[in-house]
């Protein structure tokens, strides 16, 4: 496999890295990205609120935002946020009046779009900065107990899934004979009641997880209403609900289709799970897909989809290579064209896997210096390396696959563990005379308690002599010679079965030890699936991790807003309108400059800077770097050339085209515009 595959992934990554340099931005994991008062700022008056803007949609409580006093008392009233617009992203708090000159601390703790708490904090002074004693919450949302359950919870899921569904793919696409075998059964059984208790244990934890941190709300059911209502509730309760028919494909496979002899009921049973089974499994992926970082971003309608067929890639070859380590460490004999047709889908799997990997790696990332320089990034390049190494192991294992074909007896001589190491048609089964060491397989008949042709002394029956033994009492020659059937004794055939798998599962055993190309692929196996647990690991790390990009746009977001100068924006905007006293200047002011509320005053001049009263002025604003406007003002004349608004919302800080309108008479009119700098 490896010799089709390097040139492949080499192509792939080098087209990768390509794009890599050039990206955009992407969203995920949201990142306080600006506040009004700017963190660290001194401002002389108390301000009546904070507001704060985040990189992406959040969700808040009553809780979510507070302000502290140098002492550590809460000077905000205490009410939910209110939302400031742009999509969810800025939300404000009000404060109380009379507040004293100090150093304040504004505390936080939301939850993003993707699913994951944020919590975090920072100070401002008014008037001049001091000492204070504030504590922040005193258990951060995503930590402690609950945080640790938490995190097992979301591993079990991710392996659970990928041992439910690659598992039944393995059975149905490469070894239908597995169906049968009871080890498989066990493996995809266990992994649908895993990820079913995982999934209750997430839905249970949420809450406490994404709020209060306290174990104790895990069975608070206003504290489970609450997580009901959220994105991440109802994927949580829909994986359930896909679960319950993932159980009726399990009995189906495991059941009627296992039991199926006719070769045309089993194609068709075959077809329909085919069908039914991705479109559960496709399901259970969305899952995933619709509560996290696919969600959210940059191409959101696009990176779902993808991400759905990187988790089922990751099922296919994942999960199908642990299904193979049991059926190679506790099944029968795995022909060699099942363990051929896995290659293939492994192949497959893994190209997926490449494509849709380095873009969610494009969007999550977007830099050279994020990929290097942030923790995403870094546990991002321990993955890559560890699936190089994984499509490594994986070449060498496909090495001994292909030495099986060399093996003595593999055209139809009994295999190591007692079967036929190959089948003209892996969906019929290939048995011998040996049973399969109480797997499920067939057992062959015990022959009957009472011989006649064995243990006979002088001609006389074996069970004639047992009776004479026990009773004491000769039988009667003409009794023995009648040959009159003996009863079975059920005990006796039961010792005899016992013994017989006991020396049938040693012999399957001697057999299977010695034969070095399939231990071979045992151990080669058995390296792949220790490689893919920490693969998996460091998966599942990545998707509680604030990628690179929303790292670097939060730091770069803080740096430009400190550098920001405080105080309203003026703008001085000369217009002519072509008719009589056409000519003049418009004077407009946004106060206080920042993104949240403003007042906007506009004075119209004339060429001399005295008042011109005009009928009518209007002020637009857009932001066209995020596609934001135009926002209009509702101008009110207050006195000769001077108009004036308040509550003009500004949704985010950026670089803002302002508009102005002046008519100067009913068919003298004019459009001028400036940018500026607001927020």
């Amino acid at each position: 496999m490896a010799a089709r595959l390097l040139p492949v992934l080499l192509a792939v990554l080098l087209a990768g890295l390509a794009v890599l340099a050039g990206a955009g931005s992407a969203g995920a994991h949201a990142a306080l990205t600006g506040s009004d008062p700017q963190q660290d700022s001194v401002v002389e008056q108390a301000p009546k609120e904070v507001s704060l803007t985040f990189s992406e949609q959040i969700a808040v409580d009553e809780d979510a935002i507070r302000v502290l006093d140098p002492a550590g008392n809460r000077v905000d009233t205490e009410e939910t946020p209110r939302s400031l617009g742009s999509g969810g992203a800025q939300y404000a708090v009000k404060l109380r009046a009379g507040l004293p000159d100090g150093t304040f601390t504004v505390a936080y703790q939301v939850v993003s779009a993707d699913s994951h708490p944020v919590a975090g904090a920072f100070t401002f002074s008014i008037g001049a900065p001091s000492e204070t004693s504030a504590a922040v919450f005193d258990q951060a949302s995503g930590g402690g107990a609950v945080g640790a359950l938490y995190g097992i919870a979301r591993y079990l899921s991710y392996a659970g899934f990928t041992l439910l569904v690659g598992g039944a793919a393995f059975v149905l696409a490469c070894w239908p004979r597995g169906a049968a075998v009871r080890p498989m059964q066990r493996l995809v059984a266990f992994s649908w009641v895993g990820l079913t208790a995982a999934t209750l244990a997430m839905l249970l934890l949420r809450g406490p997880y994404a709020g209060s941190g306290k174990l104790g709300d895990v069975f608070d059911l206003e504290v489970l209403g609450g997580v009901l209502e959220t994105k991440t509730g109802a994927a949580l309760v829909s994986r359930l609900l896909l679960l319950a028919a993932a159980a009726l494909f399990v009995a189906v496979l495991f059941g009627a289709y296992a039991r199926r002899e006719d070769p045309k009921e089993r194609r068709d049973l075959t077809f329909g799970l085919a069908i039914g089974g991705t479109v559960v499994a496709a399901g259970l992926a969305a899952t995933w897909a619709l509560s996290e970082h696919a969600s959210t971003g940059l191409q959101a309608g696009v990176a779902m989809p993808v991400d759905v067929l990187h988790l089922l890639a990751v099922a296919a070859w994942l999960g199908g290579l642990t299904a193979l380590l049991v059926a190679l460490y506790r099944g029968p004999a795995v022909e060699r064209a099942a363990v051929q047709r896995f290659s293939q889908v492994a192949f497959g799997s893994v190209v997926v896997l490449a494509l849709t990997g380095l873009y969610q790696s494009w969007r999550q990332v977007g830099s050279w210096s994020a990929l290097t320089g942030t923790s995403y990034g870094q546990l991002l390049l321990v993955k890559i390396g560890l699936v190089a190494l994984l499509v490594a192991v994986a070449g060498l294992s496909r090495r001994w696959t292909g030495r099986l074909g060399e093996a003595p007896g593999d055209a139809g001589s009994p295999g190591p563990e007692g079967e036929g190491a190959s089948a003209p048609d892996s969906a019929e089964p290939v048995t011998d005379s040996a049973p399969d060491a109480g797997d499920g397989e067939r057992t062959e008949a015990v022959v009957a308690a009472a011989e006649t042709s064995e243990g006979a002394e002088g001609g006389r029956p074996a069970a004639v002599q047992g009776a004479e033994a026990e009773t004491g009492t000769p039988v009667a020659e003409s009794a023995a010679t009648a040959r009159v059937p003996v009863q079975a004794d059920p005990a006796r055939e039961a010792q005899l079965r016992r013994q017989r798998e006991a020396a049938s599962a040693a012999t399957r055993k001697k057999r299977r030890d010695g034969d070095s190309e399939r231990s071979g692929l045992r151990r080669s196996v058995l390296l792949e699936a220790g490689i893919a647990v920490v693969v998996l690991a460091v998966t599942t790390v990545l998707t509680t991790t604030e990628p690179g990009r929303t790292e670097e746009e939060a730091a770069a977001g803080a740096s430009a807003s400190a550098a920001q100068q405080q105080g309203p924006v003026s703008l001085t905007v000369p217009f002519d309108t072509g008719g009589k006293d056409g000519k003049g200047t418009v004077l407009l002011d946004v106060d206080p400059g920042r993104s949240g509320d403003n007042a906007l005053h506009v004075y119209v001049q004339d060429p001399a800077k005295e008042p011109l009263d005009v009928p009518e002025v209007k002020v637009a604003l857009t932001l066209k770097a995020q596609e934001l406007g135009p926002l209009t003002a509702p101008l009110e004349r207050i006195s000769e050339g001077h108009w004036s608004t308040t509550g003009v919302q500004i949704p985010l800080a950026g670089s803002w085209t302002v508009a102005v309108t002046v008519r100067t008479s009913d068919i003298d009119q004019v459009t001028v515009s400036k940018n500026a700098r607001i927020g």
